[in-house]
């Protein structure tokens, strides 16, 4: 791969290098922050823009596996047609203005440098796609060569990206972008800090094998949460809830503290939820 790459206009590695941004502020706990980097994301990305549609193009390149020749060939085939498609001067100018917001807005000197996997792969694919739209300019033998690195990438399989089987021995940057989006998915952007905690935990620990840290946590705000309905239990007036107590106690009770799959955790979350809204009642 050209040292020459321009890593800037790479619609991948710019998507992948914004994403690890917000999934840093996320884990540290720095919802402003992130709000600011996912704001750039959303506003660039947006759909209609044509740096969506070279995105979704991108990406389409980068995590499908095919399972013959005959269909890499017809990809790589509709993939050209879909390039050539694009408005090439519209493009550019979106992506200069991303670049800018990147530099003023995020205004992060090592963002640039941030590590991305499978990087000669991205940058074929990228440059490959530049040379597609320019039409007679490219150059004929980079092409033949990029397009047969693309059609041995399609059907090279890929790693599943599915968390239950995700058990690296490294937290890397895909860990925390799917455990935030699965978690965000169902309880938004407005996590408390106790549910950021849990989150933060399980991601730096359950990944790399060591469940302990997040086994602790879990236990002490099931512990918790089983304090806070007790003593709401003992100030409440509401006939009707005093009727859902026991059960919301027994569910609290049935907590499982040594398992830290995803559907457990979000179990916990729900609970630690309960267990802050319980605790601002009592204290109003």
């Amino acid at each position: 791969m050209s040292k020459s790459h321009n890593k800037k206009r790479n619609v991948g590695i710019i998507y992948e290098q914004l994403v690890r941004k917000v999934s840093e502020a996320l884990v540290a706990g720095d919802s402003d922050r992130a709000d600011v980097v996912l704001d750039v994301l959303k506003r660039n990305f947006r759909k209609g823009t044509e740096l969506h549609k070279e995105f979704r193009l991108f990406n389409a390149l980068v995590k499908t596996t095919v399972s013959s020749d005959s269909i890499a060939a017809k990809i790589l085939t509709e993939a050209k047609t879909a390039a050539q498609d694009h408005d090439g001067t519209q493009l550019r100018k979106e992506k200069s203005t991303l670049v800018k917001e990147i530099n003023h807005i995020i205004d992060d000197t090592s963002f640039y440098s941030t590590r991305i996997d499978d990087y000669r792969t991205y940058a074929t694919i990228q440059t490959l796609l530049n040379d597609w739209r320019s039409g007679n300019k490219a150059d004929i033998k980079r092409v033949a060569l990029y397009e047969d690195k693309i059609h041995g990438w399609l059907t090279t399989e890929k790693s599943s990206l599915d968390l239950e089987e995700l058990r690296s021995n490294n937290v890397d940057k895909l860990t925390v972008k799917i455990m935030r989006e699965k978690f965000n998915k169902r309880y938004g952007i407005t996590l408390t800090s106790n549910q950021r905690s849990l989150i933060r935990e399980l991601v730096f620990n359950r990944e790399a094998g060591n469940s302990d840290t997040v086994k602790s946590l879990m236990l002490e705000q099931k512990d918790s949460a089983m304090k806070s309905v007790d003593a709401y239990k003992r100030t409440c007036s509401s006939e009707f809830m005093l009727k859902k107590i026991p059960s919301v106690l027994e569910a609290v009770r049935s907590l499982d503290t040594d398992d830290v799959s995803d559907k457990n955790v979000a179990r916990f979350l729900t609970t630690i939820k309960l267990s802050n809204e319980i605790s601002e009642e009592n204290n109003e």
